[in-house]
């Protein structure tokens, strides 16, 4: 029996394909409306896969509902218009005279609907619209996305392309995307612009994947771009001055939110919430001027928030409240609040920027139970303190640098209520102290830099320990402090530190509870009066110093 050559089958088979391409290409056709028909709906009836219809500019009183791998355009091409392509601006589906609910648009499988406005689909409420604007959407009934008659254009789990399209004043949702279970279409939603509709912008629910790019969402009932139980990747949208964030996800959804400008919208920039299962990637946003924080995340979801920049917002530049969230890499500063503000969360905190922010670089309000780990973040120049951590928190703060020139607040506070772990940091700069506590604190290998020796005045000490306060400093180094420590009425010890351009005592200790350690600590000064312990009321016998060294410097 022979054997074919196998060089020949597949030189056959490639020819066979490219025949059947050339075949399928050659057969697509173009549809024009209203040359060859009068309405667009005509016109898809009459298409076969692949054909294209053509619509000139003009107004067309109709719903539309595509057929599969048929694509509806404007004619035109890519001049730009005042808010999209000017082919988009000039092609209009008006749905002021159309009877009946829905959708304006419902599309198919690898359809694609290519520019063209769609307008005036449900009712629109201007009043509704503008109370809830003014009130931030603080008065809106909580209402899942999807929930009511129908988006603008309607995705109903299908892979197709909408693109160019300008969409508003829709009663629902201006584009909104459904899914299911375990499907596998991915619709890409790219360069429409979608305003004053009376849900979101853009919509993705129900399961819903795919890729939504490149679009311009405002002035929006609720989100720019918002989510329930979908997890697209969005990346490269402009949201803006929409009543809710400017983009939302809620209700187990687990976007990548990539590459997006959130500013000027009436909540957060990008807002998260409900449920442990509401996970989303946010990273590489550009989130500014808004009326809440540029970032916020709550109510138990957990986010990772990487590499993004938040500045000028009226609140925290990131906010996360009784939620998860890792922290990383992002630039938060000119906030109005914190640069990063945690409220009974549970958070990774690292290599952040965080400078000039109305009061902390890291703020921790007060909790029942916060735990946090803050690690190699820049503090800078924050109005009151760098680290600020208030009642209910267990924290890691390690190898940060913090730094502000001038100021009366200390660089770090530590509120009762707290246990924090402060190791390998560097403290730079002005205020009463480095670290001022009043909860309990083990403070080891820091360097701690004061911009000048202030021997009057208002304080001036490395570590300050308020009453009840416990403190273990251990290795650390001090200079330009009047004091390295001050303790009133608190357990403290201090082992192995080194102190250098003080004022009269390294170590000061007024009236201690429990047993006080002054042990192994060596301090360096050009005043022979000085001393490295002064030990100040009626319970000095519970201080033990033993090992403690004093090194003469000529001054």
């Amino acid at each position: 029996m022979s054997q074919s050559n196998p060089i020949k089958v597949v030189a056959a088979l490639l020819v066979a394909a490219w025949f059947s391409t050339t075949i399928t290409s050659a057969s697509a056709k173009a549809i024009h409306v209203p040359g060859d028909h009068k309405t667009i709906q005509a016109a898809i009836d009459a298409a076969e896969p692949d054909d294209v219809v053509l619509v000139k500019a003009g107004t067309y009183a109709e719903r539309l509902k595509l057929k599969a791998n048929v694509t509806v355009r404007s004619e035109g091409d890519a001049t730009a218009g005042k808010q999209g392509l000017l082919r988009a601006e000039e092609t209009i589906l008006d749905g002021s005279d159309v009877p009946g609910h829905g959708s304006a648009v419902m599309m198919a499988e690898g359809s694609e609907l290519d520019g063209l406005t769609v307008r005036n689909f449900g009712h629109y409420d201007e009043a509704e619209w503008a109370k809830h604007h003014k009130t931030q959407g603080n008065l809106q009934s909580h209402e899942h996305i999807g929930e009511s008659p129908g988006p603008g254009i309607q995705i109903p789990n299908v892979t197709c392309v909408v693109q160019n399209n300008i969409v508003h004043h829709i009663g629902d949702t201006g584009i909104g995307l459904f899914g299911s279970s375990g499907s596998a279409a991915s619709p890409h939603i790219y360069k429409n612009v979608c305003y004053r509709n009376m849900g979101g912008g853009i919509g993705a629910m129900r399961q819903s994947r795919g890729i939504i790019e490149a679009n311009t969402c405002f002035e929006n009932f609720y989100a720019g771009i918002g989510h329930n139980h979908a997890s697209p990747v969005v990346i490269r949208n402009v949201c803006y001055e929409n009543i809710r964030a400017g983009i939302g996800i809620s209700e187990g959804s687990c976007p990548t939110v990539r590459e997006n400008k959130c500013y000027k919208n009436r909540r957060a920039g990008i807002g998260v919430r409900t449920g442990s299962d509401t996970r989303p990637i946010i990273e590489a946003n550009l989130c500014y001027e808004n009326d809440m924080a540029g970032i916020g995340t709550e109510e138990d979801a957990a986010s990772i928030i990487r590499n993004n920049e938040c500045y000028r917002n009226k609140m925290a530049g990131i906010g996360i409240r009784h939620a998860q969230a890792t922290i990383v890499g992002n630039t938060s500063y000119e906030n109005g609040a914190a640069g990063i503000g945690l409220d009974g969360a549970k958070a990774v905190v690292m290599d952040n920027h965080c400078h000039h922010n109305q009061s902390a670089g890291i703020g921790m309000a007060e909790c029942e139970d916060g735990k946090a780990t803050l690690a190699r973040n820049k503090l800078i120049e924050n109005k009151q303190v760098a680290i600020g951590i208030h009642g209910g928190w267990q924290a890691e703060v390690i190898e940060n640098e913090l730094e502000r020139t001038g100021g009366m607040p200390p660089l770090m506070m530590i509120f009762a209520g707290s246990t924090v772990d402060i190791n390998g940091n560097t403290f730079k700069g002005g205020g009463v102290a480095g670290v001022r506590i009043a909860g309990e604190a083990r403070i080891e290998n820091n360097q701690m830099v004061a911009t000048a020796l202030r021997k009057v005045g208002p304080p001036s000490f490395g570590i300050w320990a308020l009453p009840d306060a416990t403190v273990q400093a251990y290795g650390n180094s001090f200079e330009n402090f009047r004091h390295a420590v001050s303790a009133s009425q608190a357990n403290v010890s201090a082992v192995g530190n080194k102190v250098k351009t003080f004022h009269q005592a390294a170590f000061v200790i007024q009236d201690p509870k429990g047993s006080t350690a002054v042990m192994g600590n060596q301090v360096t000064t050009g005043d022979s009066n000085a001393k490295v312990l002064l030990a100040k009321g009626n319970e000095t016998d519970r201080i033990v110093e033993r090992g403690n060294e004093i090194v003469k410097k000529a001054e």
